[in-house]
């Protein structure tokens, strides 16, 4: 069994392992099934994430009282000493080091060491990636890129996931051909610091680059790119999302805030203005286009001004949909030693109201497409409390459908209708 915490590189590292896993001969099972071995998948963004990783061995001890329970992750890199000296934890393996892990999985006990973590700056390879199992899933995930070497002040994942370092070409290209052949119609590129990619790489590439080699071997109906900072927003990567048929017009933009102090702060390599010029550009070439970002409320140092001018930026600005994070301590970082905290009251004030926008965002978005046609991928999994099938478009309008199970995982043509919420229903035509 794999519980697994955190972000999508996460998510793709859980698949990466099941499918290690199996290959070893175990089997996988569900969350609540009966389990020989545990493994926590931890993540190390916040102190409350690490909680979250240690209460969850915990958890998995009461219900598993028999089972090995392994942490991994990123909580297992960064924190081996204190994730050991929690009782329901009987071996800690950090990233990179899937060979140990699949043997704490299946030797036997006195030839498994309980510690095994490395240091994560030294590695200069992608070391997990090859992962095909996705379970319930129509979209698969390829990890084209790890680490990063920014090193902003509120995050502590440099020391975690390492130096900045690139999948090479010819292994993304093979990854998302056998990724089609298994029959997923949509792969979504991600990474660490997925606008870093290939700097690393001898001769140097970039993103564009890369998409553009993949858009023009045609090998996957959809490919979606996953979460690029404002800087690396680059014109021939938007002009490639505005002519590639296969690439979805859909940008997640990780702003963090729209005051310019509170930027420097944070040690983001640009200010609000940049970004507003790179989401206006986006807007302008892709009209469609899904624009996201990433906010933090609350920062330290974020005064009332501050917080008005992030509130501005977002309510002027052609964003979708926003993911707010109210700020959160992180201990080992530089953010964790600034002066100016805000008070957890105001910090939650603060992500309702950057929520409430963005919720404004969201309908305002989804009814410029109410009786548009658009391709619904739609996905394996029914809604458990309705029943209906559910599914995206192209440009991540979540939508919800009524029909067979025969339309799980297929490509639809349907007519959207928008309700006065933003919420989506949609009618189909006929298969793609």
């Amino acid at each position: 069994q794999i519980a697994t915490l955190g972000c999508k590189v996460n998510a793709y590292d859980a698949a990466t392992i099941a499918d290690r896993l199996r290959a070893a001969g175990c089997e996988i099972v569900a969350a609540g099934a009966p389990a020989d071995v545990v493994i926590v998948n931890s993540c190390t963004v916040t102190d409350a994430a690490d909680a979250e990783s240690r209460r969850l061995a915990r958890r998995a001890r009461r219900e598993h009282p028999a089972a090995r329970v392994v942490l991994t992750g990123c909580y297992a890199q960064t924190r081996p000493t204190e994730a050991a000296g929690e009782p329901a934890v009987d071996h800690v393996i950090g990233l990179n080091r899937l060979d140990a892990l699949v043997a704490a999985v299946t030797a036997p006990l006195p030839a498994v060491a309980r510690v095994v973590v490395g240091n994560a700056r030294r590695e200069r390879t992608v070391s997990t990636f090859g992962a095909r199992t996705f379970a319930g899933q129509t979209r698969a995930f390829l990890k084209v890129q790890e680490g990063c070497d920014l090193f902003c002040t509120f995050c502590i994942i440099p020391m975690a996931r390492g130096a900045s370092r690139s999948l090479p070409p010819r292994d993304v290209l093979a990854e998302v051909a056998a990724l089609a052949r298994e029959g997923f119609e949509e792969v979504v590129l991600t990474g660490v610091h997925l606008g870093g990619y290939g700097r690393d790489l001898s001769p140097p590439v970039d993103l564009a680059w890369l998409v553009a080699a993949l858009a023009e071997q045609g090998l996957v109906p959809r490919l979606r790119l996953s979460s690029i900072d404002p800087h690396e927003v680059t014109e021939p990567l938007v002009r490639l999302l505005a002519r590639a048929p296969a690439l979805c017009p859909h940008l997640h933009v990780p702003v963090q805030s729209g005051d310019d102090t509170v930027l420097r702060r944070m040690r983001r390599r640009y200010d609000a203005a940049l970004a507003r010029e790179r989401l206006a550009m986006m807007r302008e070439l892709v009209p469609d286009a899904a624009l996201g970002t990433d906010l933090i409320a609350g920062f330290p140092g974020e005064d009332e001004a501050a917080f008005e001018r992030t509130l501005a930026f977002v309510e002027e600005s052609p964003l979708t949909y926003l993911h707010v994070f109210p700020y959160s301590v992180r201990s080992g970082t530089t953010a964790a030693k600034l002066e100016g905290r805000n008070p957890p009251a105001d910090i939650a004030a603060r992500a309702r109201r950057l929520r409430g926008a963005g919720e404004r965002k969201r309908a305002a978005f989804a009814r410029r497409f109410d009786g548009a046609e658009a391709e619904v991928l739609v996905e394996t999994t029914r809604d458990p409390a309705s029943g209906a099938l559910r599914g995206y478009t192209r440009n991540y309008l979540r939508a919800r459908l009524v029909g067979p199970d025969a339309w799980r995982g297929r490509r639809l043509r349907a007519r959207l209708a928008v309700g006065p919420a933003g919420q989506v229903t949609a009618a189909v035509g006929a298969e793609e």
